[in-house]
Order: structure tokens, then sequence, then C-alpha cells
């Protein structure tokens, strides 16, 4: 998964800072691992396998038999199970819509849904009150439609959600207190509708294992000890390169991770997205010519066999390469892209996914999330609220009322 010759062996060979924010990250390391011990960051505890999720076998069955499922949220109430779908998009079998912007668009394919009879209603908003959760949600209602058949997950308080819950004697799913929308993939905010997707949501938490691997943990403090030595060093935009439309939503839910978890206080990591090949043809050239303040995170499947049906007709004998089938040629590029980066002394890291199961998505989430809180301990920020948001969240109410 995470390759152990990633940029920073070469990149940082004769660097001393990189040394000794080396040794930092192993203490700041080792602290983690004591809190996590003694439970003192309670939202990794929906990444352990022990973690008892606020929801029944038989509340799953209830609602596994509709064709159609259909999520409201906004930023960590739903990133995460879009990342999920998406990576499994080939194997599962529902239908699943979600509505994540306040967009007059998104309401228009709300109404070419077909069979809406044969659809289940997922709603999430940590405090109940998100507003576009909220309006999206009022924009489609129809209580008739919905009896039976909504899920509301949301903290237990005196909110607007909650409220509506409780007069459509709707299923309510608790959104723990402790656990901040950004890091609740594996909590009961993710885990909900992957059980409804047919997955299976033990596999994705092995927290108590990957702290004790030996693998992980050396790859885990590397790269932090690498980003944070680029940081300090001005490198500070971090660009996921995605070379598969499967992992698009696993990248914009890092986006949201390190961009709200590290954003503070004049430090941060600017987190963006690239797809390939596509910007090959618009943004590579800034990417290899272009400031030197940017590293990245290449994300791709293993080559797969190839199943696709190829026609000969139209390919001359001077592009005979163009009969490989389609994942080898998008891999041929990624790997020219990454060779010419190598020759450029441009700092970047691959995940390879070489399965498409549970266990594979569920460890780079937790990687992905310890190397945040460990990047913030070096930053010395905290990485679970976002205080600067709040504010935008207080003035739009201030306008709108």
């Amino acid at each position: 998964m995470i390759k152990k010759n990633f940029f920073f062996k070469d990149y940082f060979l004769k660097s001393n800072n990189f040394k000794k924010n080396k040794q930092k990250t192993k203490k700041v390391y080792k602290s983690l691992l004591n809190d996590i011990k003694n439970s003192k960051i309670p939202l990794l505890q929906s990444f352990q396998n022990d973690y008892q999720l606020d929801f029944s076998r038989d509340l799953v069955k209830k609602f596994s038999k509709y064709k159609n499922i259909i999520i409201f949220g906004m930023g960590g109430s739903i990133l995460g199970t879009k990342s999920i779908f998406s990576f499994f998009e080939k194997k599962i079998k529902k239908n699943i819509f979600f509505f994540d912007n306040l967009d007059v668009n998104l309401i228009k394919n709300y109404h070419k849904i077909k069979n809406l009879k044969n659809s289940c209603f997922i709603v999430i908003s940590k405090s109940g009150n998100t507003i576009e959760t909220i309006k999206n949600l009022n924009l489609i209602f129809k209580k008739i439609l919905f009896k039976n058949k909504l899920i509301v997950i949301t903290e237990i308080s005196d909110s607007t959600l909650m409220n509506l819950a409780n007069k459509l004697n709707a299923e309510i799913i608790e959104h723990k207190e402790f656990i901040g929308g950004r890091y609740s993939v594996l909590s009961e905010t993710g885990m909900f509708p992957a059980s409804l997707m047919g997955l299976k949501v033990k596999k994705f938490k092995n927290l108590n294992k990957l702290i004790k691997n030996k693998n992980f943990v050396s790859a885990l403090i590397e790269n932090v000890a690498g980003i944070f030595t680029l940081n300090q060093k001005g490198i500070n935009n971090s660009i996921i390169f995605s070379y598969d439309s499967n992992l698009n939503n696993l990248g914009y839910w890092y986006q949201q991770l390190v961009g709200e978890s590290l954003g503070k206080k004049g430090f941060g990591i600017n987190p963006t997205l690239s797809f390939g090949p596509k910007d090959h043809h618009s943004l590579l050239q800034l990417y290899l010519d272009g400031p030197r303040d940017k590293f990245f995170t290449f994300l791709n499947f293993s080559e797969e066999k190839n199943k696709e049906r190829i026609s000969n007709e139209i390919i001359p004998q001077r592009m005979k390469f163009m009969k490989k089938n389609l994942k080898f040629i998008v891999s041929a590029q990624c790997q020219a892209v990454k060779s010419v980066f190598k020759s450029k002394k441009i700092p970047y890291r691959e995940i390879n996914f070489k399965y498409q199961n549970e266990e594979e998505l569920g460890n780079i989430f937790t990687f992905f999330v310890i190397e945040t809180i460990l990047l913030s301990r070096l930053f010395k920020i905290n990485p679970f609220d976002q205080p600067s948001v709040e504010q935008v969240k207080i003035k739009t109410k201030e306008i709108l009322t």
C-alpha cells in the first residue's frame, strides 16, 4: 500500500533537517501511542475493531431491501461515504445518490431518480443544524415518501434534524459528540451506509494491529518527518494526483482532513486534487517547470488483467503501442510522470492499492488520520477544531436573518 521506497528516501538522502525531524516524529508518535493506550483521543476509538457501532444488524437488514440509497450531508458527514462507495463501486449492487452541496442541478437530478418508492433516505449532520443539509432535505421532502424509510445520523440534542426525526418517527443513529465530522468515516457516519452497500465494516478497522506493524509505523514516521521538513522549506502544497476516477473521492476526503485539521495559526498544508492523465494537458507544465512549492501523492490501483475489447481498425503501425489495454496505457503515463519528477528532484510518494477490499481502504484511512494528528503535534496546533469556519457559519446566519 504505502511503498517503502517513497520519495523521501532519495529526496532527503543528505538532509540533516530530515534526520532531526525524524527523531522528533518518533517522539510524538510515542506520545500518541501512549494517548491511544490511555483513551485520551476518543475519536480514534472508531478506528478500533472493538468499537461498538450504534446500529443493529436488524436495522441494516430492514433497510438493505431498498435498491436506491439517497444520502444527504456536508463535508465530513458524507465525504468518507463517497470515498467508500467510489472505491467499491464496481461490486456494489445498489444505486447510491449523494446530495452534498446547495446546487439546483442536484435537485434536478433527484427528480430523475427512477423508482423513488424503492428508496431509503439517510440524513447526516453532527450538529443537526447544518444549513445546506436541512435546505436540501426541505426541497425534496414528502412525508408519504419518507415514512418508515428515513434514517437520521446526528447528535442527541435539541436540533432541527433531531426534532424532525422524532416527529416522523424516523430511525435515529447517534453521532457521537466526541467524533468530529472529518474523523468520522469509520464511525456510524460511514459504516451504516457501508453496511447497506453490503460491505464488511469490521474489516475496515485495524488501528490496534497497524500501530504494531513495523512497515506501517516506519512509513508513517518517514512520511510525517518528510512532509514536516518540506513545509519548513516552504513546500506546502500537497497535490493528490489520482490516476483512477474511483479514487478521486478519497482525494476529496483527504483534502478536507488535512485542510481543516492543519490550516491554523499561519501553518498548514494546502491540499488540492489533480487527475491523470487529463491534467497532463493542462497542469503538468506548471508542476514540472513552475514554482517548487509542491509535493505529490500518486493514487492508483495495481494493473488489472485486460478485459476490454480492443479494435485495431484505426491504429496505424507507427502507433502500435496503442493496442495495449487502457489501464496499461494510463499506468505508463503515470510511470512517465514519476520518472520525470525523479529526474527533476520533485518530491512525491505513491499509494498503489493492490486489493480492492475493506482492509486496504481502512488502512489508508487510518494512515492519513494518524499522519495528520502527528503533523499537528509537530506544528503544535489543535487538529480537532475549525474556529475560523465557525466564524463564517455565524456570519452566514446573521446575514440570512
